[in-house]
C-alpha cells in the first residue's frame, strides 16, 4: 500500500513512498494518522532548513489500525497521541526519577506525522477519549506549553510576559493564567497582516490583560508603568533574539523560560552574565524531548480548560499543503493554528 508524506527543505516536497502497512511485528502498533499539526519548527524547516529534506509534523493524532502480537495496551479503532520522542524507561535518568534528562529515546524512525501511516512502538501512545482528533492533536504542542509554565515556578498572583503570539505563546498565557498567575501579557509583531491581527484578538479571548505590538508600543515602558520592577516571569517563544526583551523587563530575582529557536543563521545571542549574577536572573530552557504531560494536556483539552476550536482555524489536505504553508510564513490569512488531514477526515 502506498503511503504519502511531507518533506520540508526551503520548499515543501510531497513525496509518494512505499511502507509495509502488514500486521506490525512485537511491540509495533500501526496507525492511521487522523489529523498532524503545523509547529513552528515545521515552519522553519520549510522556510530555513537547507540539509537533506526533514519530514514533516510531530503534533500527531491518530487511529489504531493494528497491533503486533506483544502488545496488549492499544486495540484496533483507539484514538491515540503519537509521541514524537518517548522516554525508553530503563535507563539511569529514568530510573532516577528524571526521565527528562533520558537519552535512549525511542523516536519515528524518520516517519512524518504529516503522512497517511505510520509503525511505532506501542509505548509512545497515549489513548484518550472524549476529543476529536482535530482537537487531540493540540496536544503536543500545549504539553510544550503546560512544560514551560511549570517551569517558569510562577507565584500565585505573579506577574507573566509571554513574548511571542504563536500557538505555543498563547497556550502559555491560557497556561499561565490557569496556573494562578494574577497578571498576563503578550507580546506580537505590529497587527497589520491577517495572522498577526487574528492572534491579537484571540490573546484576549485567552484571558491576557494586555497584547503589546512591537514597533508600536515601547514594551519595557508599557511593563515598567504597570511594574516598575519588572515582572516575576518572563515566557519566551519568539527567536532567541527575544531574550534581550526578557532581560529588560525581568524583575531583580526572576525566571525567564524560553523555547523558541530558529534554524534561519538568528540562534546566537549575546548575554551579559554579569548582569544575570548580579540580578540572580534565571534563564531555564524548555525542551520538550522525550515527550512528558501528555496526559494533563489531553485533560486541559478535553475539560475545554484550554479551546481547542479557537485556536485551530485552519485544515488542511496535501493539495492544499504548499498554499497553507505559504501562508503560514506570509501571514496573508488569518491563521492562528494550521491541522493536517491527511486522510481528509
Amino acid at each position: 500500500m502506498q503511503s504519502r508524506g511531507l518533506l520540508g527543505k526551503k520548499y515543501l516536497e510531497i513525496h509518494d513512498v512505499v511502507r509495509d502497512v502488514a500486521t506490525p511485528a512485537g511491540d509495533r502498533v500501526l496507525v492511521k494518522v487522523r489529523a498532524c499539526g503545523v509547529c513552528g519548527t515545521d515552519v522553519n524547516f520549510v522556510r530555513d532548513w537547507t540539509d537533506a529534506p526533514m519530514p514533516l509534523g510531530h503534533e500527531i493524532s491518530a487511529e489504531v489500525v493494528d497491533v503486533g502480537p506483544n502488545v496488549t495496551t492499544v486495540k484496533p479503532g483507539d484514538s491515540v497521541i503519537v509521541e514524537d520522542c518517548t522516554m525508553c524507561g530503563v535507563c539511569a535518568e529514568c530510573k532516577s526519577g528524571q526521565p527528562q534528562f533520558c537519552r535512549s529515546m525511542f523516536d519515528l524512525d524518520g516517519q512524518p506525522g504529516m503522512g497517511e501511516y505510520m509503525s511505532v512502538r506501542y509505548n509512545s501512545l497515549n489513548r484518550y477519549e472524549g476529543l476529536d482528533h482535530v482537537s487531540a492533536c493540540l496536544t503536543e504542542p500545549l504539553a510544550v506549553s503546560l512544560t514551560s509554565v511549570l517551569n517558569a515556578q510562577i507565584p500565585l498572583g505573579g506577574s507573566v510576559v509571554v513574548l511571542g503570539p504563536g500557538p505555543l505563546g498563547l497556550m502559555s498565557a491560557r497556561v499561565a493564567r490557569i496556573r494562578g498567575a494574577g497578571y498576563v501579557a503578550i507580546t506580537g509583531l505590529a497587527a497589520d497582516n491577517p495572522r498577526e491581527r487574528a492572534r491579537l484578538e484571540l490573546a484576549a479571548k485567552l484571558g491576557c490583560d494586555d497584547f503589546f505590538e512591537v514597533g508600536k508600543h515601547d514594551i519595557e515602558g508599557e511593563i515598567k508603568k504597570r511594574f516598575p520592577q519588572g515582572v516575576d516571569r518572563v515566557i519566551v517563544s519568539s527567536p532567541p533574539e527575544s531574550l534581550y526583551d526578557a532581560l529588560k523587563i525581568i524583575k531583580y530575582g526572576g525566571m525567564i523560560t524560553f523555547y523558541g529557536l530558529h534554524f534561519g543563521g538568528k540562534n546566537t545571542i549575546q548575554v551579559d552574565v554579569n548582569d544575570l549574577v548580579f540580578r540572580k536572573i534565571s534563564l531555564i530552557p524548555t525542551f520538550a524531548e522525550p515527550a512528558i504531560n501528555f496526559p494533563v494536556a489531553l485533560r486541559l483539552l478535553r475539560d475545554g480548560l484550554v479551546d481547542a476550536s479557537a485556536i485551530i482555524t485552519h485544515r488542511f489536505g496535501f493539495d492544499e499543503a504548499k498554499q497553507t504553508f505559504a501562508a503560514i510564513i506570509d501571514g496573508t490569512e488569518p491563521i492562528i493554528k494550521a491541522v493536517m488531514l491527511p486522510n481528509g477526515s
